[in-house]
């Protein structure tokens, strides 16, 4: 591709702003496609070419308007990896599993390429292929962390665009080998991995949030193995049950292996640490740093399996949280809000590395309140596009009931939702889990081993909430004895 004359002008500008990566959102299941074809191609130029196209970003209005302005054989590159249409085609269930490609600035460079200085075919956009044109981009605006830290007649140009001609090729795609798929040479066949299979070892560790609702309606009185009790109470004693298995999975003789990080946070107008005693507003910790600091210890009542069934017993528990029902407000964008930073720091840190995804487990017994539906609805795409090279971040949403009629888990569809709209909410806010969750969820309802599930339940009691858990903590991990 032949590089502009006067290029060294474009690049001045690139250095001055620090700009080092452009961005291009997709879906997982593209990127096989993507590397097959030696690069990533326009719309148009995958027509022609008859390239199938398995989870198209754009709909039909965006092709209709590209096919207007002359714009569909061009690839729209961003400045931002939190771009809004992004989520846009998640809420449209275009995409369900988003990737962002990190592409080289040096497509910047070549004489076909085009600058928009917002959305190409908005009206008023400044569309053009000149250094002039190029400076006409707000760069101050495209560098916000999103669109929404901008005042409102400024939000239109955090999606400024650059224009490739065709396609952009493999060798600009500079992360396109991040994600389990083998880049061939000539005459090498491609290898493929299925996403979420990564193996959970001390070098590969994986994640886990746990978000409550501590709001006062989890006051309300339920039924944990015959005892009453809050269902703060029950949550809390599933929750430090669940910890304990994770911590019991990662002891090797004397060693705690730290095969992930484990966090908790409570939420009601505002969102914390719900960490007690020593971990107290901690965020995540080790499985090492829990067994060495309990917060108490304490006699409940456990189902138990023996050799005659399952019998109920008194046993010794350890805690590391506690039941909490003092909040005024059920915020879930806050707890997602809360979630979301935690996970930034810690896929920074594990952005080279071959990990299973963090999994994140919301319980609530209510509505939400706050905040709007496309509000709460933004902070769980932005979850739910967060990523490792193995899979992009799973919400779990399970709303839980003293009542057990009209219990509801992981529907595949919003057909078995009746038309309840805080059941449809969730679904929406709720990830598509992979193929691999099916063998157990098939143990607790029948269905197709073939067809996804919603990572979701409404109206779960808490015999269901502990079976609803340990599906949401998987742990694959290694059975290597140096892992």
């Amino acid at each position: 591709m032949a590089k502009r004359l006067n290029y060294l002008s474009f690049k001045e500008l690139v250095d001055f702003h620090g700009i080092k990566r452009l961005y291009h959102f997709t879906d997982r299941e593209n990127l096989k496609s993507i590397i097959e074809h030696g690069g990533l191609y326009s719309w148009a130029d995958c027509e022609s070419r008859n390239i199938n196209i398995p989870k198209p970003g754009g709909g039909t209005l965006s092709r209709n308007l590209d096919s207007r302005d002359g714009l569909q054989h061009y690839v729209r590159l961003s400045f931002t990896t939190e771009h809004p249409m992004m989520y846009v085609a998640m809420n449209e269930g275009r995409i369900t599993n988003p990737v962002v490609l990190e592409i080289d600035p040096e497509v910047i460079y070549e004489n076909d390429t085009k600058f928009a200085d917002r959305n190409a075919t908005r009206n008023g956009a400044n569309v053009g292929g000149t250094f002039d044109d190029f400076k006409k981009i707000h760069f101050t605006s495209v560098k916000a962390r999103k669109h929404f830290d901008l005042d409102a007649d400024e939000q239109q140009y955090y999606q400024a665009e650059v224009l490739v001609k065709n396609f952009v090729p493999l060798d600009k795609i500079l992360n396109i080998g991040n994600f389990g798929l083998q880049i061939p040479v000539a005459g090498q066949r491609m290898q493929s991995k299925t996403p979420y299979t990564a193996q959970i070892t001390r070098a590969t560790p994986t994640a886990f949030i746990f978000l409550l609702d501590h709001s006062v309606s989890m006051s309300s009185t339920t039924t944990l193995y015959g005892e009453e009790m809050t269902m703060s109470e029950a949550v809390a004693r599933i929750v430090n049950r669940q910890i304990n298995e994770l911590v019991m999975r990662c002891i090797k003789g004397n060693e705690v292996r730290h095969y992930y990080d484990i966090a908790v946070i409570g939420y009601g107008e505002t969102s914390y640490s719900a960490w007690k005693g020593n971990l107290s507003g901690r965020d995540f910790v080790s499985p090492e740093e829990l067994r060495d600091n309990p917060f108490k210890r304490s006699i409940v009542r456990e189902e138990k399996k023996t050799r005659k069934g399952m019998i109920v017993k008194e046993v010794e528990k350890v805690q590391w949280i506690e039941a909490d029902h003092s909040g005024s407000w059920t915020r879930f964008h806050e707890a997602f809000a809360h979630a979301k930073r935690l996970l930034e720091k810690w896929l920074e840190t594990h952005h080279d590395k071959d990990c299973y995804p963090p999994t994140v487990i919301h319980i609530t017994d209510g509505e939400y309140n706050g905040a709007s539906k496309k509000e709460v609805q933004q902070m769980a795409n932005e979850l739910k596009s967060m990523f490792t090279n193995d899979g992009n971040v799973l919400l779990f949403n399970i709303h839980i009931t003293p009542d057990t009629d009209a219990t509801l888990t992981f529907p595949k569809d919003k057909n078995e939702l009746a038309d309840d709209r805080y059941a449809s909410d969730l679904f929406d806010f709720s990830s598509l889990l992979p193929l691999r969750y099916n063998e157990e969820i098939c143990k607790i309802k029948d269905t197709d081993p073939s067809v996804r599930h919603s990572a979701m339940a409404v109206n779960a009691d808490m015999s269901t909430l502990i079976k609803l858990m340990d599906i949401g903590t998987p742990t694959n991990i290694s059975s290597a004895r140096n892992d």
